[in-house]
């Protein structure tokens, strides 16, 4: 490893970059030379000059990082790049490695190019939920913006205050905010709601959280929940039709005196839980308004679509998409972190060898020689 290259991100939307200036100084560390694209972290506010005084080299073009680089450092996973007229992976060095939050589950034609390019892909969604990794979690750090960001989009749309006002014009009530998933985004959004000055409740099928959410100053909304109802990694699982029904029965019976819901629920690698159908939609205040969080993975309220806002039924449903996109500063801060704690841990060898015995490098790796060897991902493909 001698080049590691921070390519621009080329995904419409996408403002973060990779790595920060911050972090060029620990990545020599590793003994390599770290290579930005030109203008690569300008959507996050870091200039090129910011990253040459931090002591990387600029590449003037997408092809010549790709050209250089041993080593490929990415937000999004690759894709084809119109001015380019070329596929990014089609442009990297064969039996090159990349590093990234790469979306491989069902991601056959991605599988198939990381196979023909012999590439070493790592993605940080693989990584274990084990003490060791934590700070590498990229899902979390940006599960963290995500969960902020929404209950400010909310706080954008609804058309009332969200604290308790005494004023000389009478007093104002606070409103009323349902936090729907109590993962990282869910637990960030009832800190922001609470710091807003919401009255806040939480919903979660895991028992483990109720402390979690009360220590926050939120009410726990109680319901009989089985003592299986998260994956010995931490993730909650997926759920019988008959338990989603009391779940959904449990959620129902506070809408009508909800303003506010933020909805994170999701189950890693498939589709999101239904957990708010349009008929319950219909009993909620009008002027009420739903952010849905898990829109992209098919959304837990029936009337979320993603990127979009629906206005039915006098509420506001909004379907956020990428939302650490929308703070490229301390999400790119985050991110960075997360991708050089885990490249140090990949490259801690003095001769700098991978070691796929050790769970975190196994665990996350993608492809490897020209072969798919992630079990999960394997899964996610049918087993091919």
């Amino acid at each position: 490893m001698n080049k590691i290259g921070i390519p621009r991100e080329a995904t419409e939307g996408e403002t973060r970059v990779a790595l920060v200036p911050a972090m060029v100084k620990e990545l020599a560390k590793l003994d390599a030379k770290v290579l930005v694209e030109k203008g690569a972290g300008g959507k996050a506010h870091f200039s090129d000059d910011n990253y040459a005084s931090a002591g990387a080299e600029i590449a003037p073009d997408a092809k010549q990082l790709f050209k250089e680089a041993d080593l490929v450092v990415k937000v999004r996973a690759p894709v084809f790049r119109e001015e380019l007229k070329s596929h990014e992976l089609d442009l990297m060095k064969e039996g090159a490695v990349l590093v990234g939050m790469l979306s491989p589950m069902g991601a056959g034609e991605l599988i198939e190019k990381l196979r023909a390019k012999k590439t070493t892909a790592f993605s940080l969604e693989l990584l274990p939920r084990i003490t060791r990794a934590q700070s590498m979690d990229a899902l979390s750090s940006m599960s963290t913006v995500a969960g902020y960001k929404a209950v400010l989009l909310a706080a954008e749309r609804f058309g009332k205050f969200f604290p308790l006002l005494m004023t000389a014009a009478g007093t104002v009530p606070p409103a009323s905010a349902l936090i729907i998933g109590a993962g990282v985004a869910g637990l960030q959004a009832i800190a922001t709601a609470k710091r807003l000055g919401a009255k806040v409740e939480a919903f979660d099928t895991r028992k483990a959280v109720k402390e979690q959410i009360e220590s926050l100053g939120a009410r726990f909304v109680e319901m009989e929940i089985p003592e299986d109802a998260e994956t010995t990694g931490g993730y909650a699982k997926e759920m019988s039709e008959e338990f989603i029904k009391k779940e959904m029965e449990a959620i129902g019976s506070r809408l009508p005196k909800t303003d506010i819901v933020i909805s994170t629920a999701q189950v890693f690698g498939k589709k999101a839980p239904l957990l708010v159908t349009e008929d319950m939609v219909k009993t909620m205040r009008e002027g009420s308004v739903i952010v849905d969080l898990a829109a992209e993975q098919g959304g837990n309220c029936e009337l979320s679509r993603p990127g979009e806002i629906v206005e039915k039924h006098g509420v506001t449903i909004y379907g956020p998409v990428n939302l650490p996109a929308a703070m490229p500063v301390h999400a790119s801060q985050m991110y960075s972190r997360n991708v050089t704690n885990l490249l140090k841990h990949l490259y801690q060898a003095e001769d700098r060898a991978l070691d796929f015995e050790d769970e975190i490098t196994g665990s996350c790796c993608v492809t490897r020689n020209g072969e798919l060897v992630n079990e999960l991902v394997k899964g996610s493909l049918g087993g091919s």
